[in-house]
């Protein structure tokens, strides 16, 4: 699910909405159905799912969509299939059933093919011709708004998935060397610890805060992470505390999804479960939940237990609203309310 906290794109025809879509999602979708949800004339976000391998099995995309657009308060949608439409228009029909069983108006479904739209629901031959019509989204002022604003759709979802990819090559070898003199260095830490007076962890605490601090800071700057530093990062953040620190400090801004992604793609596969959901995490208060999804692929990949993952990956399926954390981190997950410290008043 992706939300719409983006600048908004005028939308006043199926094509204005087929060329938004891309933009909506971050990347051009194929093989999938795509509801686009609506409160008053404002999109609020857009869901999508693949196409079922059968086409007499379009009831779990049908389920997961109506599920994701339940928690919108919402009141309107269009829904959108690509494909053949032999594997469409069953899909198609199923959504919007469900999406009528919870009370929407379903103000369009369109399917596209091959460069061009169909409309299940117009029946005009001058508007909605039986051939389809043509459209060209890089022609379209929809686009060149998206384009200028900074919005950014990909050819498609592995291109996406690509942003998240282990680096390889000389870049991976030099991050294995990295984090081979990382793991001597917090060796050391610990002995060092063990032999003072300094209560368990304690160290390991400050070494991580202080390493989490300075990556953050030096994002802001537009500076980025060395090897070292990344390696040094990747292994304080599997200490809980220390990824806490981090996700407490993670929020919905560019910066943030940067330096996130930038540590996931250069971390050793064993250390990609912390990265990956502040990653996921922050692109999800972005509202890119099309880049989440593909951030937490890779950590469950690794670390299919991991709890964070697990956790965003509900609030991902159940499509859970980036607003539900408005204040983080004030408040915690949906239902958890997280008081923030009060200062003492100095007396006197």
């Amino acid at each position: 699910m992706t939300s719409t906290d983006r600048p908004r794109l005028a939308v006043r025809s199926p094509a204005d909405l087929l060329a938004a879509v891309p933009y909506l999602l971050g990347f051009h979708p194929a093989d999938s159905v795509v509801v686009v949800a609506l409160r008053g004339r404002r999109i609020v976000f857009a869901a999508r799912a693949d196409l079922p391998a059968a086409p007499d099995d379009p009831a779990h995309p049908a389920r997961h969509l109506a599920g994701v657009v339940r928690r919108q308060r919402v009141d309107s949608a269009t829904v959108v299939g690509y494909g053949p439409a032999a594997r469409v228009t069953p899909t198609v029909d199923a959504v919007r059933a469900a999406l009528g069983e919870l009370g929407l108006t379903v103000l369009d479904a369109l399917r596209v093919t091959d460069g061009r739209w169909w409309s299940y629901l117009c029946a005009e031959p001058v508007c909605c011709p039986p051939d389809g019509r043509p459209y060209d989204p890089g022609t379209s002022q929809v686009t060149a708004s998206a384009v200028l604003a900074g919005q950014v759709a990909l050819p498609d979802r592995a291109a996406l998935a690509a942003r998240v990819a282990p680096v390889d090559g000389p870049a991976r070898a030099a991050m294995r060397r990295a984090t081979d003199e990382a793991e001597r260095r917090l060796v050391r830490l610990v002995e060092a610890e063990s032999a003072g007076d300094r209560p368990g962890g304690r160290s390991l605490h400050a070494a991580g805060v202080a390493a989490v601090r300075d990556a953050l800071r030096r994002q802001r700057r537009g500076e980025r992470l060395g090897d070292d530093e990344v390696a040094w990062l990747t292994l304080l953040l599997t200490h809980l505390p220390v990824r806490d620190h981090a996700w407490e400090r993670t929020d919905g801004r560019d910066r943030d999804v940067a330096l996130w992604a930038d540590v996931l793609r250069r971390a050793e596969p064993e250390l990609t479960a912390a990265p990956a959901s502040l990653l996921a995490f922050a692109a999800w208060r972005l509202g890119e939940g099309a880049l989440a999804a593909v951030a937490l692929e890779r950590a469950l990949a690794e670390h299919p237990d991991y709890p964070l993952a697990l956790l965003l990956d509900d609030l991902l399926r159940r499509g859970v609203p980036p607003s539900e954390l408005d204040g983080w981190p004030a408040v915690g997950p949906p239902g958890v309310v997280r008081p923030r410290r009060r200062r003492r008043r100095a007396r006197g």
